[in-house]
């Protein structure tokens, strides 16, 4: 073992145990209290520590098969390093079922046994390291899903000398349990199977699944409904008569249906359906919220005639017969509900639609895209009012959980497979056997497998399926070219178990819902991140049996690959940044996982660094199909709402002043005066982001009023929760005024690009918008509606903020925000580099990976996270104890307390562009302020001073990692040898 490890594990003990402040404890050493948060979970921490093992011991009692998929992929990465490991379990209570052995006996890294001790129950995993040392995890978490993504838990996490009391105890105990355990085998699998008894759950159990069970009769909107029921209600308050909800299978469509109905209160409401046993779900969920009289509600159907209902469930097919429509008058209903919208195109549902006079008439699909020329969002007036994400969708548990995996394809001769791979190649014997046993690897929830290959081409999926049959998987190939019934016999085919597989192309735009899909593979190249999330969602409808979906993504050398990403998070802002960021963090949505081999993750690195995500090419393909989705010119809102790009996109792009600018682009017949182009320069660069609402806020209400008085702004600003003291109120002038941006823009000031004029001027009598721009508003509706776009979508965004203060933590800032949100008269984001000391604040901006250059200049010179609360800080150079600006830092008021409050920004690299993530405020450590020399190749010695900052809020973990780059070790080997 080195000095250096020995140091810092006698460091870490003395922080972890003894002080706190001690200088020297990295997070690598420091003991650690694990929990399950919000991007830091303890799964989080057992794959980094697995990830940087030589070897490692688990000895968990309970495990359950959702969370091997994912401890496959680290594993599978490891036993190509050949790193190994032991896992420790037992049959306790009849918990671990025989599938869980039978996925256990696939891994070849990973010797397991089977504990004979009566009520094993312990949970630890202990990880030997390069060093002489090891780390351990011991506390409440088994290796169970819920254990390490979601449950309440407390896990220690503690590192030790391999010669340490701890870790020989510890070991000790590992190899008692181990040398008298079984070997998992195949025969002994074999015979647990044929013994197994599921446990039963206890009276107790019982009690709480019955109370779950009456809890759950209360039926409230969850927080996709809700947001979809706000904007239903400002459709109709803004005049709208028809809306359209996108919303995916088994979201809870049906409630919300009934949730908007029990907000408009309509006299009587019709519900059309396809199919009657759809009909009475729908009539028994509509109870359950709107309650009532049984017999308020009636359905209309070849078996039931109960017209009179104030709730009135119809099939489309007795209801658009010429004789019972005869029977309602035109305005019967004042509520028309339409489930499954898309099939709204057919002569039934369009005589009925033609028919009825309704005040409002909602549409419900999943599936708005059609083969036909019909248009469903011409039906609905392009009202889109509402379209729900996957990932909030998963959040709220509404759908099966997935684990994703991206794997590499298979190589042949050297080369992976790419776009121009020949159809011999893409279905060889080789390439499938290597998709069988990596299909086998990663498994399925269930006891049969039911899934759905994506191919490339219609050729490659016919002869995929032919080899997969001939290998005893029977599969079969579909595409748009079959007709219903054979889709539909090939799905029956599937669901019964006569076939494994459906190979296909293009069946996810075809509205397929097959419940019981527990495997999707992807065969071909990313295309879209529509398409992608279209075929992923395939299989994430709820079923019984069914725990989780497990998604195989087969990367090859694919252009596309970039799209990968940003599909599984959602991500729409067009940022290599957030790409790299969400590729090296694997996050988890709720309980489903992210997962990429680390040659698979390569492969997408080197995609990303390749493509300009904000290239005009691609911003005019959003524009194209949001505006053939939505029947007119889009807005900035309709980006952030309904598209695939952030709003955020177009005004940080530095070829556009505006969104104006933008449609020129498009060739849109738009035309604009210089001034009022330069207006919608200044709202759309400085106040679209939403950081600070107070501007908005302000503006919006001079639309309204000639005047606002100081107290109507300041009652505004707390309606909205809003911070507000005088410094705030007079940057909120200054910004509005200009008079911030009167710095030097080459050879203009920055604030003659935003016309010169003060948008907003304040006097006696309040605030007041520019007469002239007032008048624009007025006279030029083009002016007024991208005027008042811009501060509607910078709202939107600005709920992603806190309002309660000026940062919020993790959000991304640049030097500029970080001068307007502190208040300061002037832009000096120019001269700002790495610090400024003001009279009440101290933005730090660090750059944590240094630059080449700055590497060669001092190889001891550089901030350093020490762990994920304490940072190793130094000022520029030359500065003394004595230095004015350190003095300032040091300053303290009359009760001790620093005058100066210190804000740490942090990126990774300068790649990554002009945005910082604020960390949070900080405090130098008392007595860690000290003035060193900073050593220089070829100069003399400069005098520097570092100090120790703690964070009042400790950086997430999975932020610490990617800050520091220390979960990218192998990811940059990977790179190289690429």
């Amino acid at each position: 073992m080195t000095n250096d490890i020995t140091s810092e594990l006698l460091s870490s003990v003395v922080s972890g145990f003894i002080d706190r402040k001690t200088e020297h404890a990295t997070e690598e050493f420091s003991p650690r209290l694990l929990l399950n948060q919000k991007d830091d979970t303890v799964w989080d921490h057992l794959r980094s520590e697995l990830q940087a093992c030589s070897q490692f011991i688990f000895a968990v009692a309970f495990i359950t098969p959702d969370m091997l998929v994912p401890l496959k992929v680290v594993l599978a990465d490891l036993a190509k390093r050949g790193i190994k490991g032991k896992i420790l379990t037992s049959v306790y209570l009849s918990f671990n079922r025989p599938e869980v052995f039978a996925e256990l006996l696939k891994i070849p890294n990973v010797t397991v046994r089977i504990s004979t001790q009566q009520g094993f129950h312990v949970k630890g995993y202990l990880f030997e390291h390069q060093g002489s040392y090891d780390s351990l995890i011991i506390g409440s978490s088994n290796l169970t899903r819920t254990a390490l993504l979601a449950n309440y838990e407390w896990n220690l996490r503690l590192t030790s000398h391999q010669d340490g009391e701890l870790t020989q105890q510890i070991r000790q105990k590992i190899s008692e349990a181990w040398q008298t355990a079984l070997p998992l085998t195949s025969e002994w699998l074999a015979d647990y199977t044929l013994n197994y008894q599921a446990p039963l759950p206890d009276a107790g159990q019982a009690g709480r699944f019955l109370q779950t069970e009456r809890a759950a009769e209360t039926i409230i909107p969850n927080r996709m409904q809700q947001e979809a029921l706000a904007e239903l209600q400002q459709l109709r308050n803004d005049g709208g008569e028809k809306g359209l909800v996108i919303s995916a299978t088994g979201t809870g469509k049906t409630y919300l249906g009934a949730f908007d109905v029990q907000q408009f209160r309509p006299r009587r409401m019709l519900f059309i359906v396809h199919r009657e046993q759809i009909l009475k779900r729908a009539m028994q969920s509509f109870y359950k919220v709107l309650g009532g009289k049984k017999n308020e509600y009636g359905i209309l159907s070849g078996n039931h005639f109960e017209s009179n209902a104030k709730y009135l469930f119809a099939t489309i097919q007795t209801l658009s017969k010429q004789a019972v429509l005869a029977q309602f008058s035109r305005t019967e209903f004042d509520y028309l509900l339409l489930d499954e919208a898309h099939r709204a195109g057919a002569q039934s549902y369009r005589r009925v639609l033609k028919y009825f006079q309704p005040l409002f008439c909602m549409g419900m699909t999943a599936t708005p895209e059609r083969t036909d020329d019909f248009s469903i969002y011409e039906l609905f007036d392009y009202n889109l009012a509402y379209e729900n994400r996957l990932q909030d969708a998963l959040e709220e548990n509404l759908l099966c959980p997935f684990h994703y995996v991206g794997i590499q394809d298979y190589e042949y001769q050297g080369k992976v497979i790419d776009e121009q791979t020949p159809l011999r190649r893409l279905a060889s014997n080789e390439r499938i056997d290597y998709v069988l046993q990596q299909l086998d690897y990663y498994g399925y929830s269930g006891q049969a497998v039911h899934g759905l290959i994506f191919c490339s081409r219609k050729d490659e999926a016919k002869e995929v399926a032919r080899l997969l049959s001939a290998k005893g998987h029977p599969a079969t190939a579909l595409s748009g070219t079959d007709t219903i019934a054979q889709r539909q016999a090939a799905v029956n085919h599937l669901e019964q178990g006569a076939l494994e597989y459906l190979v296909t192309v293009d069946i996810f735009n075809e509205g397929i819902d097959i419940p019981c899909i527990n495997q999707v593979v992807m065969m071909r190249s990313t295309q879209s991140s529509i398409v992608f999330i279209q075929q992923l969602g395939r299989g994430l409808r709820k079923a019984p049996g069914k725990e989780f979906v497990t998604v195989i993504d087969f990367i090859g050398n694919y252009k596309n690959n970039y799209l990968i990403p940003l599909a599984l998070t959602g991500d729409k802002t067009r940022s290599k940044d957030n790409a790299r960021e969400e590729l090296e963090l694997q996050p988890t949505i709720g309980l489903s996982t992210i997962n990429f081999t680390e040659v698979a993750r390569a492969r997408i690195y080197e995609t990303i660094q390749a493509v300009k995500l904000d290239a005009l090419a691609f911003l005019r393909k959003d524009y194209q199909q949001l505006k053939e989705k939505l029947g007119r010119i889009p807005l900035l809102l309709d980006f952030q709402k309904f598209g695939g790009t952030d709003a955020a996109v177009f005004a940080d792009n530095h070829l556009l002043a505006n969104y104006y600018h933008f449609l020129l682009k498009m060739k849109e017949d738009v035309v604009l005066s210089k001034f009022e182009d330069q207006v919608l320069s200044f709202v759309t660069k400085e106040l679209l982001n939403g950081m600070r609402q107070h501007e908005l806020l302000l503006l919006k209400v001079l639309l309204e009023h000639e005047n606002v008085s100081l107290a109507e702004f300041k009652h505004l600003l707390k309606e909205h929760h809003c911070y507000c003291d005088q410094a705030t109120l007079r940057s909120v002038l200054q910004i509005l005024n200009l008079s911030f941006f009167k710095v030097k823009a080459g050879k203009r000031l920055k604030a003659d690009n935003y016309g010169g004029k003060p948008i907003v001027s304040l006097n006696a009598a309040g605030y007041h918008l520019n007469s002239t721009i007032r008048a624009s508003l007025r006279q030029h509706g083009l002016f007024a509606r991208l005027y008042k776009d811009v501060l509607q979508t910078g709202l939107l965004k600005a709920r992603k903020y806190q309002s309660e203060q000026p940062f919020t933590l993790l959000q991304k800032y640049t030097r500029k925000d970080v001068c307007r949100l502190l208040n300061w008269e002037k832009d000096v984001s120019a001269p700002l580099y790495g610090y400024r000391v003001g009279k009440t604040a101290c933005p730090l901006f660090v750059t944590y990976t240094a630059e080449e250059s700055a590497q060669k200049r001092s190889a001891n010179y550089e901030n350093e996270f020490i762990n994920t609360s304490l940072i190793r800080w130094y000022t520029r150079s030359p500065r003394h104890l004595y230095s004015d600006e350190v003095q300032q830092l040091l300053q303290v008021d009359e009760q001790g307390k620093r005058v100066v409050k210190l804000h740490l920004f942090m990126k990774k690299s300068d790649a990554e562009g002009k945005n910082f993530f604020y960390c949070g405020e900080c405090k130098i450590e008392p007595g860690s302020v000290k003035e060193e020399l900073m050593q220089l190749p070829h100069k003399k010695p400069r005098a520097v001073v570092s100090m120790l900052l703690r964070l009042q809020t400790p950086l997430q973990y999975r932020r610490f990692l990617l800050l520091t780059g220390k979960n990218n070790v192998h990811l940059d080997i990977y790179m190289i040898s690429l």
